[in-house]
């Protein structure tokens, strides 16, 4: 998601007298009764949508504590909440000792990158990076296992012959590599996982059921390439390790791009499900999954219908309502019965509304950025993108609409973030409300989205109030998960630190 990040105020739902004459002029009598009577016909949906999708103070209360008690029940038990509470088996994070040359490799969609890294200790910290992204050929995303796995291990090969400059291995070691790998993975250790199903419009053969670790190395030994995966992690997890390396304050790492997921560092006494398992620090990431979340959401029909027609019906709920990847949909269907229930957009409906997915979060974005006096870009995105043709009128209903979705799914995300802070806070008591505490977020619906991340923030700040919500830092880390999973690899190096 690539947007201008400029701020914006949102226009109102009623035009001011002046605004109707400017917008009026060269109108014939005819149309301008038709743009009077399609905002009169739309204005019973829209006060409906806001009212459904409303997150006043008990709402976000509820979602937090709601948050909070799942969390509890997921430690619990398996199967014990919507949360999965996903054990990560990071045990050991980065302190700033780690020394040598570290890879990562990064599977998070249809990009994979590839990157090294050259640590210097606490004196010299990162002593340089390089990266490279590789596009997977779609044929690849619905073919075998072996024919995955050998592609990436080969753009890994051609991206470590180039290895030079500052970067150098002692001699006698193997390389070691943190693999990022943002699929449903049930973890066994940390550096081994069985993917669970794939996911992402990934349909490879092969590998659900199988190490996805040991794909990974078998792909390497065919190349001949002298590597070891020495930590398997998700990119929720890796933005925590990449963040923390920098910050001991960090505590929780929250990913809202095209999905969204957040872990954080768990006491490992506070987990009755792992049955006796223990950890040199005494603490872990979890990875809580909390897309799965669903309990006293303000959802609406439009969500309903959307959740209904999905690949996942009745899953993954929080996530349809927070992410980048539902927000144009839900938006594109509100606007679907608008233009069905009235004349707003014209006499008929544009065969490109019907289309799911077709109006995007950067979309949505762009539109609320625009600052025009007609609001220009609006009705250029409405017409490129749906075939809307659109008056002033229709444009600033059409941004009222982005800001209820944009604003209910940011202000959530944010009673989101206060639940997990609560819960450890119980735990602590004091630890995390009493000193800072560092939430490192990633992801471009949250880099790229001006009036998300603010309604987010107000949310964290109701919540918590003004006193204590200054304790608790809500941190960009831009790109993040890539280089925690070389810094975890560092972290847990079969090698000592001191070279």
């Amino acid at each position: 998601m690539s947007v201008p990040a400029i701020s914006t105020s949102v226009g109102s739902f009623y035009l001011s007298r002046s605004q109707c004459r400017s917008s009026s002029r060269g109108l014939p009598r005819r149309s301008l009764m038709a743009i009077r009577s399609g905002a009169v016909s739309v204005a019973p949906i829209l006060t409906n949508l806001q009212k459904d999708c409303a997150t006043p103070f008990p709402v976000l209360r509820h979602v937090a504590d709601a948050m909070a008690t799942d969390m509890r029940n997921g430690l619990a038990i398996d199967g014990g909440s919507d949360l999965k509470m996903i054990l990560s088996y990071v045990d050991t994070l980065p302190t700033g000792n780690e020394k040598g040359l570290f890879y990562a490799l990064d599977l998070g969609g249809t990009n994979f990158r590839v990157l090294r890294v050259q640590l210097g200790g606490k004196e010299e910290r990162v002593i340089d990076t390089e990266f490279e992204q590789v596009s997977i050929p779609q044929d690849l995303m619905f073919g075998t296992s072996e024919q995955l796995f050998d592609f990436m291990a080969s753009g890994l090969a051609k991206f470590s012959q180039k290895e030079g400059g500052k970067f150098h291995l002692p001699s006698g070691r193997t390389r070691e590599i943190g693999f990022t790998f943002s699929f449903p993975v049930r973890q066994l250790s940390i550096d081994s996982g069985i993917l669970m199903k794939w996911t992402k419009g990934f349909a490879v053969s092969g590998t659900p059921g199988k190490d996805i670790v040991a794909c990974l190395n078998e792909a390497m030994g065919r190349l001949g390439l002298e590597m070891r995966v020495s930590a398997l992690v998700n990119d929720a997890v890796g933005t925590l390790a990449g963040a923390r390396y920098w910050d001991d304050d960090v505590m929780v790492a929250v990913i809202l791009g095209t999905g969204t997921n957040a872990c954080y560092v768990e006491r490992t006494d506070a987990i009755p499900k792992q049955k006796g398992q223990v950890s040199s620090s005494g603490r872990t990431i979890i990875n809580t999954e909390w897309g799965a979340f669903s309990s006293g959401l303000p959802l609406t029909v439009y969500d309903n219908e959307m959740d209904a027609a999905s690949i996942n019906p009745g899953e993954q709920i929080f996530e349809k309502t927070i992410s980048g990847m539902y927000l144009g949909e839900i938006v594109r269907r509100v606007l679907l019965k608008m233009a069905q229930a009235g004349d707003l957009f014209g006499k008929s409906v544009p065969e490109k509304l019907f289309s799911p997915f077709i109006l995007r979060t950067p979309d949505l974005c762009a539109m609320q950025q625009d600052n025009s006096d007609d609001l220009q870009s609006v009705g250029s995105i409405l017409y490129n993108v749906a075939g809307l043709e659109t008056n002033l009128s229709a444009r600033k209903i059409v941004v009222e609409v982005c800001d209820t979705i944009v604003k209910r799914g940011g202000r959530l995300a944010g009673a989101g973030i206060v639940g997990i802070l609560q819960k450890m806070e119980e735990d602590s008591k004091g630890l995390i409300f009493g000193k800072r505490t560092v939430v490192a977020m990633d992801g471009g619906l949250y880099e790229n989205y001006p009036q998300y991340r603010k309604y987010l923030q107000e949310a964290v700040t109701e919540l918590l109030g003004t006193e204590i919500s200054r304790n608790v830092v809500i941190e960009h880390s831009k790109d993040g998960s890539g280089i925690g999973a070389a810094l975890l690899a560092a972290a847990n190096s079969k090698y000592p630190h001191d070279i």
